[in-house]
């Protein structure tokens, strides 16, 4: 579910550790090194080194390290990022703990484990990672007239091409729907068909609705899966538009929000104000 307002949020909080050095690795369940072409690189390659900035591209959180090595966390579906003292007990599935010369930990909380860690060098960063993704949906959102060209010729739903992270990187299910309904826009539209005044309002509805959900802190559902990492709750769930809101009267046109499934996933939206 972290998309890219929880992931930046992550991001903001973990700051405090830039500058730090890190004095231990645990990993509990193999699987979340998955994505690590030798497994036992990620332990070694982070081992001692000091964290020297804190990066976000899309859903993936980059931390750079001293000796050019990025440390790489994808929070998958239900992963989340607590950042406590070392002596805090730890909760169930803290499968990724990373300890910090300060005394305090980074642990990655993942039931389902769907999320990964790993350490790359810069060209395996670029094959493996950054080389796959589209522009950042938050800080290198295209301007509209390359964000028509991104959709020209495309046949797909715009919902469709909003999740494909190939094409813009950060934007999953909830917040596709928050930009579509900001833009009076069909999800069910093939993202081709949409004319300069609709890309334009659907970028603008992109912004917004990222930036209303970082101001919030992201969305944390009823399954608090997703946290901060000092364990509040994102405040964002109570101020959605459309997402999980089947059945209620649109906030802009009192329509009936539906729910439709396009590309296996979810969609919530209003017919009555979204053409």
């Amino acid at each position: 579910m972290p998309e890219l307002p929880e992931v930046e949020t992550t991001r903001l909080c973990l700051i405090p550790l830039e500058g730090r050095s890190i004095v231990s690795v645990d990993v509990q369940r193999d699987r979340m090194l998955r994505r690590q072409p030798r497994p036992s690189d990620f332990g070694d390659r982070l081992a001692g080194r000091r964290l020297e900035r804190w990066d976000r591209h899309g859903k993936f959180l980059l931390a750079h390290l001293d000796g050019d090595i990025t440390w790489v966390t994808h929070l998958g579906m239900s992963g989340r990022v607590s950042h406590v003292p070392r002596d805090e007990a730890r909760v169930a599935h803290s499968n990724v703990v990373v300890g910090f010369d300060d005394e305090t930990e980074f642990r990655l909380v993942d039931p389902r484990t769907f999320g990964f860690v790993a350490a790359y060098l810069p060209q395996e960063l670029e094959e493996l990672v950054t080389g796959h993704l589209g522009p950042d949906a938050l800080n290198g959102l295209p301007r509209s007239p390359g964000l028509v060209a991104l959709l020209g010729g495309r046949t797909a739903p715009i919902k469709a091409l909003l999740l494909d992270q190939t094409v813009l990187a950060g934007v999953g299910n909830i917040y596709a729907d928050e930009a579509l309904h900001r833009a009076r826009v069909s999800p069910l539209r093939p993202g081709g068909e949409l004319n300069r005044d609709e890309v334009k309002a659907l970028r603008a509805g992109i912004r917004r609705s990222l930036e209303a959900g970082l101001k919030w802190g992201g969305t944390s559902l009823d399954d608090l899966a997703y946290l901060l990492p000092d364990g509040r709750a994102g405040e964002f769930a109570g101020r959605l538009r459309v997402y999980g809101r089947e059945d209620e009267p649109c906030p802009r046109c009192g329509g009936t929000i539906r729910r439709d499934v396009v590309r296996q996933r979810s969609s919530f939206w209003c017919p009555k104000c979204q053409s």
